[in-house]
């Protein structure tokens, strides 16, 4: 994650980090060393994108598994209709990696 937050602050950076230890950051090719204090502050910002990317995975996947009933050729019920909107707004108002994590999946009808 410490090197996710050092490509959001420079995406040309090219550093190496031992284990997850901020203190071990080793800055190559002439990239201009950031100041960890720098560094720290994106670490909240990595986590939320992070755990926003693996619910969007998670609801992609739900929504890829009923694409065929959205095909011209069916009819899809109310209740799969509503499935279908509530996964696609479940990214709506979530700011903290708390909101994410207390996401609760509607069940497939």
């Amino acid at each position: 994650m410490i090197i996710e937050a050092i490509l959001k602050i420079n995406p040309n950076a090219e550093v190496s980090v031992s284990g997850n230890d901020i203190n071990t950051v080793q800055w190559h090719n002439g990239t201009t060393p950031i100041p960890v204090a720098d560094i720290q502050a994106q670490l909240p910002i990595v986590e939320f994108d992070m755990a926003m990317e693996d619910l969007r995975a998670k609801r992609n996947k739900l929504l890829a598994d009923t694409d065929y009933l959205a095909l011209s050729d069916n009819t899809m019920s109310a209740e799969m209709t509503t499935y279908r909107q509530s996964l696609r707004d479940i990214t709506n108002g979530l700011t903290t990696v708390a909101d994410v994590e207390a996401v609760v999946f509607p069940t497939k009808p």
